[in-house]
């Protein structure tokens, strides 16, 4: 290499060491307080297993062995999250003495062992979110096609999961799971949502849930969905403030539809038709549309004006 070449390196060097020096968010170098992003996603897919037995691992399982299988996956899944649950704790903390230490691992103890527990739980709802993408969409040959290939269920599985760690008050962990899902689906939900049984998210890309939203059972949702807030220019401060929506129970949105606020709230047995903008609530067994727009239809062989029709038709699903 030349003179000139590592003169410029040793300056390049020093810029960025002063860079380090002068700025706190890059000065995490001299501690191993991080999370492991590839960790964590190492422990969804064991869950994933867990939940889904037989689907995402080459062991061969019996009824015999399932027991070993079971136990085996917990050992593991333990581990990890102990680790990261424990560099999540210490990032958002500073430990300075031995008593400080050992309550940390305390607290890391009860909030692995809480979770755990919650296993069956979460199973028990991925199932009914599995039964209602099966009884909503008649493209669906077998459950296990929908496991295998379904990005909402991908995504809604996932979202359980860091759902009760966010409930547990660990930070960053179910923020990283759920934009690990929100990356491999296109559909983003916030660990914070608050979401009933039997969920389906049909198609999904797009589909975007707020943390404070509220849905509740037997809800489902078409592509390109957003339930958001109507502003947040008010950034920190609106932390911990209801910002996006309340969906109540057997409402179906389709796609497209946006759905903005806080106070906002769809009634019970409602249906959302396509690229709806609502921000006021909506009554119970109520059926929301856009009317039509006008078509110009002109003919490609010819010079006429075109020819403007008002569509007399509105889709099934709507009326």
């Amino acid at each position: 290499m030349s003179r000139d070449f590592d003169e410029n390196m040793v300056q390049l060097v020093s810029e960025i060491a002063a860079n380090y020096r002068r700025n706190s968010i890059f000065s995490l170098y001299a501690s191993s307080k991080l999370a492991s992003k590839v960790e964590i996603i190492e422990i969804l897919q064991e869950l994933r297993q867990l939940v889904f037995p037989g689907f995402f691992e080459s062991k061969k399982l019996s009824s015999d062995t399932i027991e070993y299988y079971i136990g085996d996956l917990l050992i593991s899944i333990e581990e990890k999250l102990h680790r990261q649950i424990k560099c999540a704790l210490l990032y958002k903390n500073s430990i300075d003495n031995e008593s400080e230490a050992s309550c940390l691992e305390e607290k890391t103890n009860n909030i692995c062992l809480t979770f755990l527990k919650l296993l069956p739980k979460i199973q028990e709802y991925i199932n009914t979110d599995l039964k209602a993408a099966y009884d909503g969409d008649p493209s669906a040959g077998d459950i296990e096609q929908i496991i295998f290939s379904y990005p909402g269920i991908f995504a809604v599985s996932i979202y359980r999961i860091a759902h009760e760690l966010y409930k547990l008050s660990v930070p960053c962990i179910p923020r990283i799971m759920t934009e690990y899902a929100h990356s491999e689906t296109g559909i983003d939900i916030n660990a914070g949502a608050q979401i009933g049984k039997y969920f389906f998210i049909d198609h999904g890309t797009g589909v975007v849930i707020g943390e404070t939203s509220i849905i509740g059972e037997n809800v489902k949702i078409y592509q390109g969905v957003t339930l958001g807030a109507l502003s947040t220019r008010g950034g920190q401060s609106l932390q911990g403030v209801k910002r996006h929506p309340t969906i109540e129970d057997n409402v179906t949105i389709y796609s497209g539809a946006s759905i903005l606020g806080g106070d906002t709230i769809i009634g019970k047995n409602s249906v959302i038709g396509g690229n709806a903008f609502i921000t006021k609530s909506v009554p119970e067994d109520t059926r929301v549309s856009i009317k039509n727009p006008e078509l110009k239809f002109r003919n490609s062989n010819s010079n006429s004006k075109p020819k403007e029709l008002e569509q007399e038709f509105i889709f099934d699903w709507i009326i």
